[in-house]
């Protein structure tokens, strides 16, 4: 049997912790380590505390945080962001869905008869069976992208975009290209946030923005003129903190390509 080449033995393993620490595998293997930005602020910290405080952009923060849940696999900051905003902007309705694939074969059987013990809400699983993306490609089943078989983990930004709206949300995808000025996405993201009751969802590559991980997604929180900073409540706290990123970080992590075309932002709205 030949023996597997330290260098390819290596970037298998960086394959595998970028999918394990982000929503999708890293898509080279030659992307320079990621340097810690010192901007990127703690929302835990005295000074993240502060900014919140003195925020006016932060209509969405506390339904955000009400319905808040982490990720529970790599690949689902996606799903689990979507089925964030989907509980947020349904709170409470009568049409909550009960994900039963969450119960055990022995929790009904010391319940009266016709118990129902599931929290009526949106779960990742709900949200991914709704999308045209299915959860074994977001789990890297191999499919055919441009002619070429690859592994797709997690979700590019027009496919989230597909499984926004497969659940019943309006939706309006902004990839931030090179001709998108930071002017105008700083706006839009600040008007989305100045408003309860829609939302937005940011896709950006971590390693650009100082972290470590591939592509990821999570909902924003909150803006802080003072700072020029965005309020970014990451769903994978085993990756990183919720933090206040600089508009020029964010948009530097947003502006960055993934397979097709470049990453960038969702604002969603009930439909």
């Amino acid at each position: 049997m030949p023996t597997i080449p330290i260098w390819l033995a290596r970037a298998a393993g960086a394959v595998l912790v970028g999918a394990v620490l982000g929503c999708q595998a890293p898509r080279t293997i030659t992307a320079p380590a990621p340097v810690a930005d010192a901007a990127l602020v703690a929302m835990a910290s005295d000074e993240g505390l502060a900014r919140l405080g003195r925020a006016t952009a932060k209509a969405d923060f506390a339904a955000l945080a009400n319905q808040f849940e982490a990720q529970i696999n790599g690949a689902f900051c996606g799903p689990t962001s979507a089925a964030i905003v989907l509980n947020a902007v349904s709170s409470r309705s009568a049409t909550l869905p009960r994900d039963h694939d969450r119960l055990r074969p022995d929790d009904l059987r010391h319940l009266p008869t016709g118990a129902d013990p599931i929290v009526p809400r949106y779960t990742p699983d709900l949200v991914i069976a709704k999308g045209a993306k299915t959860r074994a490609q977001v789990l890297g089943e191999p499919v055919v992208i441009n002619g070429r078989t690859t592994r797709d983990f997690g979700y590019q930004l027009r496919q989230f975009d597909e499984m926004l709206r497969a659940n019943g949300l309006a939706t309006r995808v902004v990839v931030v290209d090179e001709a998108k000025p930071e002017a105008e996405i700083r706006a839009d993201l600040i008007a989305n946030l100045m408003h309860a009751d829609d939302y937005a969802i940011v896709n950006y590559r971590r390693e650009a923005v100082g972290q470590k991980g591939g592509g990821h997604i999570s909902p924003l929180g909150a803006y802080d003129a003072a700072s020029d900073s965005f309020l970014v409540l990451d769903v994978n706290p085993a990756a990183a903190s919720w933090v206040w990123m600089p508009t020029a970080t964010l948009v530097k992590g947003m502006r960055t390509f993934d397979t097709v075309e470049n990453r960038g932002y969702v604002l969603v709205s009930p439909r």
